[in-house]
């Protein structure tokens, strides 16, 4: 397809535009952007859905203009929020800022990073009250679903807060003025931010600018997308190794696989169909899921290290265990003596990894507990200190998905 918004309807990533005249608008090559907000100092896995839009916008030719919110985020973004962000001091949002800013740098190599505390920080209240909040009218902010939604709760909503959609309603317009950009895309939340950003620039007399949302990410379970027992799927490989974004992408049910694939990878759609047809073996679309999206946000490197690591920690694996393989893999700490010497049966059990000890020894005679991926036979086996791997780390499993790797201290 020559357009990308045709390819991106293709691929289910439309909820919304504010015209259809986009389509023509973008056969010329435009400037789009996304907001971030820097809450913290890694963007997660739901905030993909949005980098993948640029990332298909510079493959057509366009320049993707990543919005970092070093202004907006000390009040936070209310929609979809049904309590107040807690507030974030200047001194740690400037530090998330340069973070991120880093990331898209290496991410998105030829996007054009912005910081909107470069033009709002610019104003005083008295200005900006006189100058951007006259062209607001009270009926249309409250009638917006984040904001009806929040002042009918018990919680409300604050002042701060309710003036949210005057601050993104103006970097629009400042980055269509100053900088030629003339679509903003984000989450079918955003809608009434983007349509407030396109009225004010009509009121200021600004050139055309359009608006694009995307579905946001939740399972056919109706969870949110991106969010795990242990919290957010971070994309820093500082706060998550490429293995843990690998095996969460893994664990993806057959359900949502397809859908992410189209979404979340660069793979042409006659290539995901035949994917789908080969879904009978177990896992097999959500390997290449995890494959794809793993190698955009770290690289072949990450991709091969995550697959490495991945099958050294499979039961029954004749891969080679070293302290190098397993250093980077999430692991439960405990003492020496808290291990060597302990029965394989009562460990697992500590551990959480069996209810109890006797389906520890049920789960040992069914041959299906394993120490360093070799399995054990013996119900009364005790672990030796010649059973650790590099004198440092042990591995269990209780089944083949339930691991458990443990670093001696």
């Amino acid at each position: 397809m020559k357009n990308v918004i045709e390819t991106l309807a293709a691929r289910g990533f439309i909820d919304q535009m504010t015209s259809y005249e986009l389509k023509q608008h973008v056969l010329q090559p435009i400037r789009v952007y996304v907001g971030f907000d820097p809450t913290a100092d890694s963007l997660h896995l739901g905030n993909l859905v949005g980098i993948m839009g640029l990332a298909w916008f510079q493959k057509f030719g366009h320049t993707a203009v990543p919005l970092l919110g070093g202004a907006t985020g000390l009040i936070g973004d209310p929609s979809g929020k049904s309590l107040e962000r807690p507030l974030l001091d200047e001194k740690t949002l400037v530090y998330n800022v340069d973070k991120l800013e880093t990331f898209f740098q290496t991410i998105l190599p030829q996007c054009k990073v912005v910081n909107n505390q470069q033009w709002i920080g610019q104003f005083s209240l008295i200005d900006f009250l006189r100058d951007v909040g006259k062209h607001f009218r009270i009926g249309p902010m409250l009638a917006k679903e984040s904001v009806r939604a929040r002042v009918q709760s018990e919680e409300g909503m604050s002042f701060t807060e309710f003036t949210y959609q005057t601050l993104q309603g103006y970097d629009f317009y400042y980055l269509n003025k100053h900088q030629g950009v003339t679509l903003q895309m984000g989450g079918s939340d955003q809608w009434g931010n983007i349509t407030a950003g396109i009225e004010l620039n009509r009121k200021l007399g600004g050139t055309p600018i359009y608006g694009l949302t995307f579905p946001l990410l939740t399972r056919s379970d109706g969870k949110k997308f991106g969010k795990s027992e242990e919290g957010a799927i971070w994309l820093s490989k500082e706060k998550l190794s490429p293995y843990q974004l690998y095996q969460y992408l893994f664990r993806v049910p057959d359900a949502d696989v397809i859908r992410l694939l189209k979404m979340l990878t660069f793979l042409d759609l006659a290539e995901i169909a035949e994917i789908e047809k080969q879904m009978h073996t177990p896992n097999s679309a959500q390997k290449r899921l995890a494959e794809e999206v793993v190698r955009f946000v770290h690289g072949e490197e990450g991709v091969q290290s995550a697959i490495q690591e991945t099958n050294a920690i499979k039961p029954g694996s004749d891969t080679e265990l070293s302290a190098d393989v397993l250093k980077n893999l999430p692991h439960t700490t405990l003492a020496r003596g808290d291990v060597v010497g302990q029965k394989f049966s009562d460990l697992v059990t500590h551990l959480g990894m069996t209810p109890s000890k006797s389906e520890a020894a049920r789960l040992i005679k069914n041959g299906g507990a394993y120490l360093n991926n070799a399995r054990i036979n013996d119900v009364a086996f005790i672990i030796a200190e010649t059973d650790l791997i590099d004198d440092t780390y042990l591995l269990l499993s209780t089944g083949k998905k339930n691991k458990n790797l443990i670093k001696i201290v």
